[in-house]
């Protein structure tokens, strides 16, 4: 089962601005599920349209099997979520600021106290939230969007302005929500290296279009065409004769050594089995495409 369905979803914020080009994405039931993409992607826009703040213009939007059209309320009362900057009262302590909440959403007393510990904020006591540090903010709004006890959470940004030792409390935060918990998380980031340690799926949005999603471990078991490959010899001059003599084009000297642009596995083999029948010593053959940064950049360079 998915948490979220979306088929043919279109946006467009004037008639030469389409944000939205027919996303179709799968978020299933219990991942944590990274949706990334350059700034202007598309990402913020989707997750806005999945929670209903703006108006949909075309497309479908499934959330825990029901339609958003139809059942906007109902689903809403099982999901939390956080876009862009959190809001608080600044002049009330985190017990205080829940309270309120807590009288909107019905939920019991006792949630307050679940929540608080749940984000590590149990000790803030009377403090004030304007005194609050970035991180500790972050986790109170992650203490609200939990408030109700939803089965999908959606984050923009989580970790936005966030100190290093916050980036990996949040990481923490999020994996035990996810195992401990079994709540769904649908986390829109830019820090790719840290958000590639904590997803199991993911898409890919460039330019309003998904240019890839499923499993984070199929994503990096890709065998791209467009993989940057580095090839290190006892002579490199040599070496590029060789494999420009192989019809690749893309092959430049960088620090002593051989980068080749556009070969996949095979092709490397091939090249490393003419380079030793040519007498040459091969002392290294290495795929950079091995973090999901690389690989996010090659999906989306050309574009």
């Amino acid at each position: 089962m998915n948490s979220i369905e979306i088929r043919g979803l279109k946006y467009s914020y004037g008639k030469d601005d389409n944000i939205l080009k027919g996303i179709d994405m799968s978020v299933p039931k219990g991942s944590i599920f990274g949706l990334l993409g350059k700034n202007g992607a598309g990402k913020t826009t989707t997750l806005r349209l999945v929670l209903g703040l703006i108006k949909k213009q075309k497309g479908d939007i499934q959330i825990l099997g029901k339609s958003i059209d139809k059942s906007r309320i109902e689903i809403l009362q099982n999901v939390g979520s956080l876009i862009e900057a959190p809001s608080f009262y600044a002049h009330l302590s985190a017990i205080e600021n829940l309270k309120i909440l807590q009288l909107v959403y019905g939920c019991a007393d006792s949630r307050i106290g679940e929540v608080l510990n749940l984000v590590g904020l149990a000790n803030t006591g009377k403090k004030k939230v304007g005194q609050f540090s970035l991180g500790m903010k972050q986790r109170l709004s992650i203490a609200i969007a939990l408030l109700h006890n939803p089965e999908l959470l959606i984050l923009d940004e989580p970790t936005n302005g966030l100190d290093p030792n916050g980036i990996v409390e949040m990481r923490e935060l999020l994996k035990k929500l996810n195992e401990e918990n079994g709540v769904t998380i649908v986390i829109s980031s830019h820090l790719l290296a840290e958000i590639e340690k904590i997803i199991t799926h993911l898409a890919i949005i460039d330019h309003g279009e998904v240019v890839f999603q499923g499993k984070y471990s199929e994503l990096k078991n890709l065998k791209q065409k467009n993989a940057t490959v580095i090839i290190e010899t006892e002579d490199a001059g040599r070496t590029s004769e060789i494999i420009k003599g192989l019809g690749f084009s893309e092959v430049k000297e960088v620090a002593g050594a051989i980068q080749l642009e556009g070969a996949d596995k095979k092709e490397v083999a091939a090249i490393n089995k003419q380079l030793v029948s040519s007498g040459i010593d091969v002392y290294q053959l290495k795929f950079l495409e091995d973090d999901l940064e690389s690989i996010f950049i090659n999906l989306t360079k050309n574009n």
